[in-house]
Formats: C-alpha cells, structure tokens, sequence
C-alpha cells in the first residue's frame, strides 16, 4: 500500500510540478526518497529474517536429531544398567554359592583331618598294646609292628609258626597268637586279615600244589587257630596267600628267602566304621 501511495504521489508531483514551489517540492522529493529508503530497508530486513529462519528451522531440526539419538543412547545405557543389575544379582548369587561351597568343603576337609588323626591315634594306640603284649619271651627278629596308612601290620617270620616247607602250626606259634588274640577280641571295630608269604623256591607235594597253595594254607591255618582255639570271632576274620610275590627282598640267598617267608597279620578297622569317622552327624 505504501508503494502504490508512493506512486501516486510521485504522478502528483509530476503532474503539478509545474503547480507546487521548489521548495515545497524538494522537501517532498527528499521525504519520498527516504521512504523508499526505508522500504529497501524493509525488504533487507525481510529477507535477512527470512533466512535467519531457515537457519533456525534448519538448526532445530538438527537439535530433535540430536535429542533422538541422546534418548536412544539413555534407553541403551538404562538397558545395560538393567542387564548389569541382573549380572550383579547372578554374580554375587554365585559367589555366595561358591563362598558356601567352600565353606562345606573347608569343613569336610577339617573332618578328614580329624578321621585321620582319630584313626592314626587309634592305630598308633593299638601298635604300642601289641608290642607291649608280643615283646615278653619273643625275638624282636622274628615280630615286627607297624602302622602303615590305616592300618597295623605284624609281620611274623616262618620259623615262628611253621616248619620248612608245612602249614602245620608249630607248638610255640600259641605264644604269639595267643598274646595277638586277646588285642583282637578287645576290639569289636576292627577286622583281621591274615597273609601267607613263600620264598621263590618251587615246592609241589602230595598235599601241596604250589607256592599259592601254600601260602593260602599257611594263612588259613593262623585263622582257624584263631577262631578254633582263640575263640575269635570268624566275622572278623579273612586268610588271603601271596605266594612268593611281593616279597621284601631278592632270593639269592637264604637269608633273603628266609625274610621273605612270612606270615602277615593285618588289624583294619571295619569299612562302616571307617566311614563313621567320615560322617559329622556321628562326630
């Protein structure tokens, strides 16, 4: 509106130039030009706005980008604190697990410890009983005690309970196993095995086979003895024979076959009693 009014009065002037004074004249001349001045002015201005709105438009376009990509980032990262949560509550589930474990096992340990040293000191007590009862009126040669592991060992030589060569007991074999009898029936826990030992010298007779047959007999001789006369109880009792194999020396010489012709009496606790030393309920 202001440029059409601007045309007319430019016609005007025009028109009645001719009318107006000079000096009517170019004040309106100096106020139309500063109008258009100001109109030019206006234009600039509008395009100016017109771009500093497009740059603000472009710029809030790129915030909401950004502000997409910030809220995706929170959701990931309270995802992850929600999976670290779930790991945490797994991980220190099975800490307390492994720490309870631990524990169960550091107690059955100390329970084996305890079984061990209960049975060392039961062995140990019933090691020094027979040597106290088997060292009156017998060589210390022919009688060795020992506690091996579990278990106590007496291993007797040959000439203590047989002749060469028979599995006959001898007469004085009552003094030892009169003396090992009586330990035995004080104690119900323990069972007792009795091991016949030979040299490598072949051996074949009319009652005997060989060296497994006579070392079987040999021990099955002491376990009768021990039952028959000693009034043992045959449930504790078992005769194994070993023949000529594991023996505790060469046999190049007599010596050495003579050590290795024995008897071996073993005193073994019972396999349930051995596992209630294991058991806490009965500790």
């Amino acid at each position: 509106m202001r440029f059409l009014f601007f045309l007319f009065l430019g016609g005007l002037l025009t028109l009645n130039q001719s009318c107006v004074s000079k000096k009517k004249f170019t004040s309106l001349q100096a106020m139309h030009d500063a109008k258009q001045k100001e109109l030019s002015t206006c234009y600039n201005e509008k395009g100016n706005l017109s771009n500093a709105l497009n740059v603000s438009q472009a710029e809030v376009t790129a915030l909401k980008a950004q502000l997409k990509d910030c809220k995706s980032l929170r959701d990931k990262q309270v995802e992850q604190v929600g999976n670290l949560t779930v790991l945490n509550q797994s991980a220190n589930e099975n800490i307390h697990k492994t720490l309870s474990q631990l524990e169960k096992k550091d107690k059955y340990i100390k329970l084996l410890q305890a079984a061990k040293s209960k049975a060392d000191s039961i062995n140990l007590a019933l090691a020094v009983n027979l040597k106290s009862a088997l060292k009156e009126g017998l060589d210390d040669q022919d009688v060795n005690i020992k506690v091996d592991k579990t278990v106590v060992m007496i291993n007797l030589s040959d000439k203590m309970l047989f002749s060469s060569g028979s599995y006959q007991l001898s007469e004085k074999s009552s003094t030892v196993l009169s003396k090992i009898a009586q330990i035995i029936k004080q104690r119900s826990d323990i069972e007792v095995m009795v091991e016949g030992y030979t040299d490598d010298q072949p051996i074949k007779t009319n009652c005997i086979e060989d060296n497994w047959d006579l070392s079987v007999k040999r021990s099955t001789a002491v376990v009768r003895a021990l039952q028959n006369i000693y009034q043992v109880n045959p449930n504790k009792l078992i005769a194994a024979g070993r023949a000529q194999y594991n023996a505790l020396s060469g046999n190049s010489t007599e010596q050495q076959r003579a050590m290795n012709r024995r008897t071996r009496i073993i005193i073994l606790p019972k396999i349930d009693q051995f596992y209630d030393l294991l058991d806490p309920s009965k500790q």
